[in-house]
C-alpha cells in the first residue's frame, strides 16, 4: 500500500504542470465568469429576447471576457514563475505575441458587444490579427511539411482565410446555450489528444488551459444560460484554436497539422460552410427576383437556418439540440484518433467517415441549401431576356477557361500529394506551369471551347481524353529537353493525365447532373405536398426522356411528378429507368393507379389507333386525367399562311 502511494505522489508530482494548469485555469475561470457577467450587465451587453434570438429572457453578453483572462493568466503566471518552455514545437515568444494579438481580437468583439460594428469593421479587425499572426507569430502554412516550399503571398492569403474562417465558424455557431463552448472544449481535447498520440504530450499544456477555463465556463453558459460568450469570446474560441496549429511543428504528418484541427471544428466549419452558401443564394436569388416576390438580402444578413436552429426544430429542448451537435463532434475528433492509431490502415475508417458525412450533409442540405440552389439554377435557366442571355454567353467560354486552369492547377497539387512529393516554391514555379500551359493549350487545339458540352457526344469526349494526352506528352518533351527529368516523371505523368482528364469530364458532367439532383430533391420536396399531380406515364422508351427532360426543365416551376411507369415490354417489368419503376403492362394500369395515387396518366409512347383506344378507355374506368405527349415530324404545306395568288 505504502508503495502504491509513492508511486501515485510520483506520478502526481511528475503531471503537476497538466493538472495544475487545468485546475488553475478552471478555478479562475470559474471566479472571473460572474465578475464579467456583472460587467457586462452594468455596460449595458445584454441579449434581448428577438424573433432571431433563441434565449426568452434578456442575459449579458461578453462572458468570453473570461475565458480569455483564465488562459492568459493560468499561462503568464506558468511562464513567469517556473521559466519553463511552454512547448518544445514553439518558444514562449510566440505564446506572448498570440495572446497579445488575442487580446486585439477580444477589444474587437468587446467593442461589437457593446456598440454593434458594421460587419466590415469586424471583418477588418478579424483579417488584422490574422495578418499579424502571419507575419509576428510566423504562424502559416509553411510549418506544415507538404506546404514548405509554396511562395510566401500564397501562403499569407491561406493562412489569413483559415484564421479568419475559424473565428467567424465559431462566432456563428453561437447561437445555443453552450454550444459554442462545447464544441471548443471537444475541439480542445481532440487537437491535444492528437499531439499525445505523437509523441509531444508537453505541447498540450496550452490546449489543457484552454480546457479548463472552457468547462469552467459552460458551468455559467450551458442552458439555462445566465451569461452569452458574444463575439468577445467566440472570436477567441475560433482564433486560439486556428493558430496553434500553424505556429507548432507537430510532426511530419499533414493529417496531424490540418487533418485532425479541421475534424476537431468540423462541425462550426460546416455551419459556416452552409451558412455563406445559403446567403450567398439567397442574395442572388433576390436580385434575379427583385420586385417580385423576394426581399432585398445580402450575404452578411442573419438567418435562422444554422444547424442548432435545424436541431433545435426537431428537439424542441435547447439541451438535446447541444448534446446532438457535442456527439458529432465528438464522433469526428474519434475519427482523427483512430486516423492517427491505424496509420496506413485507416482507409475503411475514412470511408465510413466520409460516408456518415455525406448522409448528415445530404440530409441537412437537401431542404434549404439545394432548394435554394435549385431556385437560383432554374431562375437563371430561363430568364429569356435577350441581354442577359447575351451577356451569360459572353461569359461561358471565359468561365470555362478559368474553371479549367483552375482544375489544372489543383489536379497537379492533388498528383503531387498523391506521391508524396513534396510542393516546393522551385516546383510551383517550374514543374507546375510546364505541366498546366501544354494541357490548356491542347484544349484549344481541339476546340474544347468551341463545343457545346451540354448536348456533347461520345465523340466530344474522346477528343476530351486526346487533347489531355496530346499536352501531357507535349509536357514531358518540354521537361526532357529542358533538362527537367525526374525520378517519378512516368507516375506522375499518368496519374496527371488520369486526374486531369476525370476533372475536365466531371466539370462538363456537372450541369446534367446537377439538374437531375435538383430534380430529384424537387420531386421529394413534392412527394409530400397533397396538392401535387401524381402521374403515370404510359411508354418508357425516347418520348419519355423527352417529356422526363421537359420536367427537369422546368423543376420548381411546376407542381407534378411522376411516381410510375407502364410499358408493354415485359423485359422492363419492375425494373427501374432513372430512379421510376416499371409497374407493369397496360393490363396493370388500374392497380398502378390505386396503389401509387396517381391522377394523371400521360400517355408517351406510339400506339395503334385500336391500342390508343383501348388505353383511353382503360384510364377512364379508373377516373384519372389523360394526355397524349408525341414529338413527330409533320410535313407542311407551302401555301399555308401565304399569299394564295403565289401558290
Amino acid at each position: 500500500m505504502t508503495q502504491f502511494f509513492t508511486n501515485l505522489l510520483d506520478v502526481l508530482v511528475k503531471t503537476a504542470p497538466y493538472w495544475g494548469l487545468f485546475l488553475g485555469t478552471f478555478a479562475l475561470g470559474y471566479v472571473l465568469t460572474p465578475l464579467c457577467r456583472a460587467l457586462a450587465r452594468k455596460c449595458g451587453m445584454v441579449d434581448a429576447p428577438s424573433a432571431r434570438r433563441i434565449n426568452t429572457v434578456p442575459t449579458p453578453r461578453a462572458g468570453g471576457l473570461a475565458v480569455f483572462l483564465s488562459v492568459t493568466a493560468a499561462l503568464a503566471a506558468y511562464m513567469l514563475l517556473t521559466g519553463a518552455q511552454l512547448s518544445p514545437l514553439f518558444p514562449n515568444e510566440v505564446i506572448w505575441r498570440v495572446m497579445a494579438l488575442s487580446a486585439a481580437l477580444v477589444a474587437v468583439g468587446l467593442a461589437d458587444d457593446k456598440f454593434g460594428l458594421p460587419p466590415w469593421v469586424k471583418l477588418a479587425g478579424q483579417v488584422a490579427v490574422a495578418l499579424g499572426a502571419f507575419f509576428w507569430c510566423h504562424a502559416g502554412f509553411h510549418t506544415v511539411p507538404f506546404f514548405a516550399g509554396m511562395p510566401v503571398w500564397l501562403d499569407c492569403v491561406l493562412t489569413t482565410f483559415w484564421i479568419v474562417g475559424a473565428v467567424n465558424a465559431f462566432n456563428l455557431i453561437d447561437g445555443l446555450d453552450g454550444l459554442a463552448t462545447g464544441l471548443a472544449l471537444i475541439a480542445a481535447i481532440g487537437m491535444g489528444g492528437a499531439l499525445v498520440f505523437i509523441g509531444y504530450p508537453q505541447a498540450t499544456l496550452v490546449y489543457l488551459a484552454f480546457a479548463g477555463a472552457c468547462l469552467a465556463f459552460l458551468r455559467y453558459n450551458f442552458h439555462p444560460a445566465s451569461v452569452f460568450l458574444g463575439d468577445t469570446g467566440s472570436m477567441y474560441l475560433g482564433f486560439l484554436l486556428s493558430v496553434l496549429p500553424l505556429v507548432m511543428k507537430s510532426g511530419d504528418s499533414l493529417f496531424v497539422s490540418l487533418g485532425v484541427p479541421l475534424l476537431a471544428m468540423g462541425v462550426p466549419i460546416f455551419d459556416t460552410t452552409l451558412a455563406i452558401m445559403r446567403r450567398s443564394i439567397r442574395a442572388v436569388l433576390s436580385r434575379e427576383q427583385k420586385g417580385r416576390d423576394e426581399g432585398n438580402t445580402h450575404v452578411m444578413q442573419a438567418d435562422t437556418d444554422h444547424l442548432h436552429h435545424r436541431i433545435l426544430r426537431h428537439f424542441v429542448s435547447q439541451r438535446k439540440a447541444a448534446f446532438t451537435l457535442y456527439a458529432l463532434a465528438a464522433f469526428f475528433v474519434s475519427v482523427g484518433f483512430g486516423a492517427l492509431a491505424l496509420r496506413d490502415r485507416a482507409a475503411g475508417l475514412y470511408i465510413v467517415a466520409f460516408v456518415v458525412g455525406v448522409v448528415i450533409v445530404v440530409r441537412d442540405m437537401r431542404r434549404i441549401e439545394l432548394w435554394d440552389a435549385g431556385r437560383l439554377l432554374n431562375v437563371v435557366a430561363h430568364d429569356r431576356a435577350s441581354a442577359v442571355r447575351r451577356r451569360r454567353a459572353m461569359l461561358a467560354v471565359p468561365f470555362f477557361v478559368a474553371s479549367d486552369a483552375l482544375l489544372l492547377v489543383m489536379t497537379w497539387f492533388l498528383t503531387a500529394l498523391l506521391l508524396s512529393l513534396p510542393v516546393t516554391s522551385t516546383a510551383c514555379h517550374t514543374h507546375m506551369p510546364l505541366c498546366v500551359v501544354p494541357v490548356f493549350f491542347a484544349l484549344v487545339f481541339f476546340r474544347a471551347y468551341s463545343t457545346v458540352w451540354s448536348r456533347a457526344r461520345i465523340s466530344n469526349y474522346v477528343r476530351l481524353a486526346c487533347a489531355v494526352a496530346t499536352g501531357v506528352l507535349a509536357c514531358d518533351a518540354i521537361i526532357i529537353l529542358m533538362g527537367y527529368p525526374h525520378s517519378h516523371m512516368v507516375a506522375f505523368t499518368a496519374l496527371y493525365a488520369q486526374n486531369a482528364f476525370l476533372a475536365l469530364v466531371a466539370l462538363r458532367f456537372a450541369r446534367p447532373i446537377l439538374r437531375d439532383v435538383f430534380y430529384a430533391l424537387d420531386s421529394a420536396r413534392l412527394a409530400d405536398d397533397p396538392a401535387t399531380s401524381r402521374i403515370l406515364v404510359y411508354g418508357a422508351g425516347l418520348r419519355y426522356s423527352t417529356f422526363r427532360r421537359e420536367l427537369v426543365r422546368s423543376a420548381s416551376r411546376n407542381s407534378r411528378i411522376v411516381v410510375g411507369l407502364l410499358d408493354d415490354d415485359i423485359v422492363l417489368r419492375g425494373h427501374y429507368i432513372g430512379g421510376i419503376r416499371v409497374c407493369g403492362s397496360l393490363s396493370s394500369a388500374k392497380v398502378a393507379i390505386r396503389a401509387l395515387r396517381v391522377d394523371t396518366v400521360v400517355i408517351a409512347c406510339q400506339l395503334t389507333p385500336e391500342r390508343l383506344a383501348l388505353a383511353r378507355k382503360v384510364f377512364a374506368d379508373a377516373g384519372v386525367r389523360v394526355t397524349l405527349w408525341s414529338c413527330e415530324e409533320k410535313e407542311l404545306d407551302p401555301c399555308q399562311n401565304s399569299d394564295e395568288k403565289k401558290c
